[in-house]
């Protein structure tokens, strides 16, 4: 049996200047832990024999970590395009956008629609790609989403869309 996987959809291109400054705050950062781990490496693997050594072989596994993450962010950045200016038509949901939803049982919730590397179900910020965003996508206040969870089918109604936070998100 073969272990070959097709390769994932591609993520898409658009973020948030809040959510690139994120990200590029985040590789700096990584790179002065670099720096700090590679000197912790350096002290250890002068102790002796390596293949014993557990700050050594630790330090290895820190440094694989933090250039595997150091190297997505150096591929990633330079495509990703940066989205900071309301569209044209703002009574549709687009990119950006915050969305008030109301359910059947007449729960409310605010979902924020921004890009693949910055979602957070916490914060109720959706990706771009996810399914309930692109069923929201171009959609219009009053107008009913019907999205498919892995609870089940969702009907929801549009109660309200901005593109400044709310607030309480």
């Amino acid at each position: 049996m073969s272990r070959y996987r097709p390769a994932a959809p591609a993520k898409s291109a658009y973020i948030t200047r809040g959510g690139w400054d994120a990200l590029h705050s985040e590789q700096e950062a990584l790179w002065k832990k670099r720096r700090e781990v590679v000197g912790h490496l350096a002290a250890a693997a002068a102790e002796g024999d390596r293949s014993e050594n557990a700050e050594y072989i630790y330090r290895k596994k820190q440094l694989r970590e933090l250039d595997r993450r150091i190297r997505y962010l150096q591929k990633r950045l330079p495509e990703l395009k940066i989205v900071d200016r309301q569209p044209d038509g703002t009574e549709q949901v687009f990119f950006g956008a915050w969305i008030t939803l109301e359910t059947a049982s007449g729960n409310e919730t605010v979902y924020r629609i921004v890009g693949a590397d910055e979602f957070d179900p916490k914060r109720n910020w959706i990706s771009v790609d996810s399914p309930m965003a692109r069923a929201l996508l171009k959609r219009r206040v009053e107008d009913e989403v019907s999205v498919e969870t892995p609870g089940g089918r969702v009907d929801m109604i549009i109660l309200a869309i901005d593109y400044n936070s709310p607030a309480n998100p």
